[in-house]
């Protein structure tokens, strides 16, 4: 595409949108009904991809409740990823991505914290206001690319930029993994190092126990997901264990840190800190927005530099994800939509500050992930022609549905700290 072609796009203001509306009305339908008629063979890239967003975005969570002193928690990143993530599912043009809250927005909202934190006019008290504004003007920008056609640009992103990209949004999920574990043998910022559970000894065996625990996930997730081609046991045995894995493993490790004995004070292993839904703590982030008329004019316009920024970061990194989840190899008949999703993740963007929640975007496409499950079944049976195994591609049907009911799980997880599932 030459340069003037792409100026004249952007001079057609809501021309990508169009078009990108008009080839998501046309294939709608089939989505979902592809995706009802598949049964329950939607059900295991649908836990497969949960895990695969919900877990990353708890370790942020965690991440983001201590750069920001308790500001921000869990709930709110899961909270945001359920709610864009439904979203996306159901009106997205290209619902094949994992949305999520990753250490990109934990870093600008740690800076958007410190900032607010020094600041006698702000403080800890209006960060998520203030915060608020930041996203208001984030989503401005995102729908003002979208109208101007600014996602014309993608075209130039090669094959291998898309994949460095993806390498380093992997390489900042295990940064954070590693740097989860070791946090494991320290004492906790604004914990009192008196308390029986953070002496050395005691906090040598949180830490040996989030080793064992995390290499044992990890060691054990990536056997089960060769089940198909173990030599022993049965073949439905191996293919459900191939399909459901992943979660079963997460579930039996996480049943195994339960089984301490009682000499073991209580605090080791260390889980996730989950305040119920109806404290203040958690209450508090709904109402955010009475709070944003209280900011000071001059913070309110000071809030369109670091918007500039994020949304530079959305764009790029939601755009990017969604070219990677169009590659060829994947064989996808629906056509893309970059305006009409950036479109889309400006409005997103305005209901999470809105609501004072960190906003999530596509970081990474789930359809590697949901390719391999809903596929696999396919592709191991055996040729009656040649006696091989039979390989190709197939087009992942039901993404739409099966985003819906991940998403709907991260809702429901979000409830169950009603019970203080994973709380202390």
């Amino acid at each position: 595409m030459s340069f003037n072609h792409k100026m004249e796009n952007m001079k057609s203001p809501f021309k990508g949108i169009i078009k990108d509306a008009r080839g998501r009305t046309a294939c709608y339908k089939d989505d979902w009904v592809s995706g009802l008629c598949s049964g329950l063979r939607i059900l295991a890239p649908t836990f497969y991809i949960f895990f695969a967003s919900a877990l990353p975005v708890i370790a942020f969570g965690e991440q983001l409740s201590r750069d920001t002193d308790g500001s921000l928690s869990t709930v709110e990143t899961l909270a945001s990823t359920a709610i864009c993530g439904i979203i996306h599912s159901i009106l997205g043009g290209q619902p094949l991505l994992i949305l999520g809250v990753a250490e990109p927005t934990v870093i600008m909202y740690t800076y958007l914290y410190n900032f607010s934190k020094g600041r006698e006019e702000l403080g800890q008290k209006l960060f998520l206001a203030w915060a608020g504004w930041v996203c208001v003007w984030t989503a401005l920008l995102l729908v003002l690319l979208a109208i101007f056609n600014a996602a014309t640009i993608i075209s130039k992103f090669t094959r291998i930029a898309g994949e460095l990209f993806g390498m380093l949004i992997s390489v900042l999920f295990i940064q954070e993994a590693v740097r989860g574990v070791i946090s494991e043998f320290n004492i906790p910022k604004n914990e009192s190092s008196k308390l029986e559970k953070y002496q050395f000894q005691w906090r040598y065996a949180n830490g040996l126990l989030s080793v064992i625990f995390s290499l044992g996930v990890l060691f054990t997730s990536l056997k089960s997901r060769r089940a198909r081609s173990w030599r022993y046991g049965t073949v439905w045995l191996r293919g459900f264990i191939a399909d459901y894995g992943v979660p079963l493993m997460v579930l039996l490790w996480t049943a195994l840190s339960y089984a301490t004995p009682n000499e073991v004070p209580s605090g080791v292993p260390r889980r996730v800190h989950v305040p119920l839904l109806w404290d203040a703590e958690t209450v508090y982030h709904w109402t955010v927005i009475k709070d944003m008329g209280k900011v000071p004019l001059t913070y309110i316009f000071a809030a369109f530099i670091p918007a500039v920024m994020i949304a530079g970061l959305y764009f790029f990194d939601h755009s990017v994800a969604s070219q990677m989840a169009q590659q060829k190899e994947f064989n996808l008949k629906n056509p893309s939509s970059y305006h009409y999703d950036v479109l889309l993740l400006g409005f997103m963007t305005l209901i999470c500050g809105l609501l004072g929640l960190p906003p999530s975007n596509g970081v990474l496409p789930s359809i590697p992930h949901a390719h391999q499950e809903s596929c696999s079944s396919q592709e191991s049976v055996d040729s009656k022609e040649n006696g091989k195994e039979r390989e190709g591609m197939h087009r992942p049907k039901g993404k739409q549905l099966g985003n819906l009911w991940k998403n709907a799980c991260c809702v429901y997880r979000n409830g169950c700290a009603c019970t203080r599932c994973f709380s202390k």
